[in-house]
């Protein structure tokens, strides 16, 4: 079945909000009953995350792919699996789409919508960690694509519900969130001097997985 570039950046933008809205969402709600915990935060904010993005892969993967993630839209673009005319309109659609899904969240819980992040998140530490988390998460994508492309959806939440406690940056490994949360002065929020070392770590790491990932699966071209 064809789908329309239209629909695809539907689903892109839906996609992306809903996962903005469980992120954000489910770090105030986990801040306002953690009583202080910041552990038991970290784990309440974690488990929604990894749950929402199996959710939304498996209902938007067959319209647009389900990359909700720019980092995800340029990787497949270099693979020569998403046209590059139609990689910029994703990142937009994800971008926008993250920015809602951020709104929406502080209105469900009756907080100003526009915010600005005070939660600096910056270092050496912060940067190979974002590093590392995208990278993990494309290697996650390519080797299930290559290998068992319905596991997908649960390959890529678990990864993120471990990937949030093993790295020091609780896994952004999206740029389009990374903006998004630099709009929301919650648990989940990064100062926006921050964003920008986020971002070129993140692409970083999906460059490396990209090498990295056509050499391993490159026997599947060959056949």
């Amino acid at each position: 079945m064809t789908t329309t570039l239209a629909r695809r950046l539907a689903a892109e933008g839906i996609g992306t909000a809903f996962l903005l809205a469980a992120v954000v969402g489910s770090g105030i709600m986990a801040e306002r009953l953690a009583g202080g915990n910041a552990a038991l935060a970290l784990l309440c904010n974690t488990l929604p995350t990894g749950a929402i993005l199996a959710v939304l892969i498996l209902i938007f993967g067959p319209l647009s792919g389900a990359h909700f993630n720019p980092a995800v839209s340029v990787a497949f673009a270099l693979r020569r699996e998403l046209p590059w005319r139609e990689t910029a309109p994703y990142i937009a659609a994800q971008i926008a789409g993250a920015l809602i899904g951020v709104w929406i969240a502080h209105l469900m819980f009756e907080l100003p919508l526009w915010q600005v992040s005070l939660h600096d998140r910056a270092g050496v530490g912060q940067w190979l960690a974002e590093f590392i988390a995208t990278f993990g998460l494309l290697v996650t994508i390519f080797g299930c694509v290559g290998r068992a492309s319905a596991t997908v959806p649960y390959a890529v939440g678990l990864y993120i519900v471990a990937a949030y406690w093993f790295t020091a940056s609780t896994s952004f490994a999206n740029p389009a969130v990374t903006i998004a949360r630099s709009l929301s002065n919650t648990f989940a929020g990064i100062a926006p001097g921050g964003v920008v070392a986020f971002i070129a770590a993140q692409f970083a790491g999906m460059l490396a997985a990209t090498l990295l990932g056509s050499w391993l699966w490159s026997y599947r071209a060959a056949k």
